[in-house]
């Protein structure tokens, strides 16, 4: 019932997003009314997939958090798709507006099958991990994109909390590499879980430090390098961990 209802609702979604995206070539008013459209929509898919997650029961947190990550990820895509649009309003065909436009749309439709991926896995004991690992690496990149990105971060942190970021990764490598040699499910599953988290929040705090503004212009190059270096190297040993 869940399954068929969140299949249903992110079928709109994914409709809301071309409306979206052809939106930004129309009028202020098409645009007003997709965007309205999207919110109401991901409202909906939250709601559902909420439920779906409360369905498993307490004694599977760690899958309930896979679910609500999906969902997460899927309102952050559809946020930075309505700012794109938004960007790209009324600009040419050939404005790197619109690049940034299909970039986003892009990213939503990734996220949107991802979280149907999710939802269909869950069903299927024997594949929740290796579909829990897959998104996390997918979520990993997507943040990485973000990380690399010229964007500068709205505030800025000490570079003793980038080091107090690192120590996520040590733990969740840990487990990675314990899940790696049990292959429970459960085990992989909840490295999926810690991975995000340590990466996202590594990733965030380097970025942040690296903009302090006691932090010259070739350390905060080495920071951003060494916090690209890290995270490619983390999602080798998650591919790894998904082979086994």
């Amino acid at each position: 019932c869940y399954r068929e209802n969140i299949l249903k609702t992110a079928k709109a979604l994914v409709e809301d997003t071309k409306l979206l995206v052809s939106g930004a070539a129309s009028s202020q008013d098409k645009l007003a009314q997709a965007a309205q459209s999207s919110a109401n929509t991901i409202t909906q898919l939250a709601e559902v997939v909420k439920l779906g997650a409360a369905s498993l029961g307490s004694d599977d947190p760690e899958t309930q958090v896979v679910l609500i990550n999906a969902i997460k990820d899927v309102a952050k895509a559809l946020s930075d798709l309505i700012s794109a649009t938004k960007g790209a309003a009324s600009k040419p065909a050939d404005d790197p507006s619109m690049y940034q436009l299909k970039g986003a749309a892009k990213v939503m439709v990734t996220n949107v099958t991802s979280l149907l991926k999710t939802v269909k896995a869950v069903e299927d004991e024997a594949t929740r991990g290796t579909r829990a690992l897959e998104a996390t690496i997918e979520y990993i990149k997507q943040e990485l994109t973000v990380f690399q990105s010229s964007e500068i971060p709205e505030k800025t942190s000490s570079p003793e909390e980038s080091i107090r970021m690192t120590k996520g990764i040590t733990m969740a490598t840990a487990k990675a590499v314990a899940a790696g040699n049990s292959c429970r499910q459960e085990d992989v599953i909840a490295t999926a879980n810690l991975s995000r988290k340590a990466v996202a929040d590594m990733l965030t705090a380097c970025k942040q430090a690296s903009y302090h503004p006691d932090v010259s212009e070739e350390v905060r190059e080495r920071a951003l390098r060494f916090g690209t270096e890290c995270t490619l190297g983390y999602l080798e040993l998650l591919e790894h961990v998904l082979l086994v």
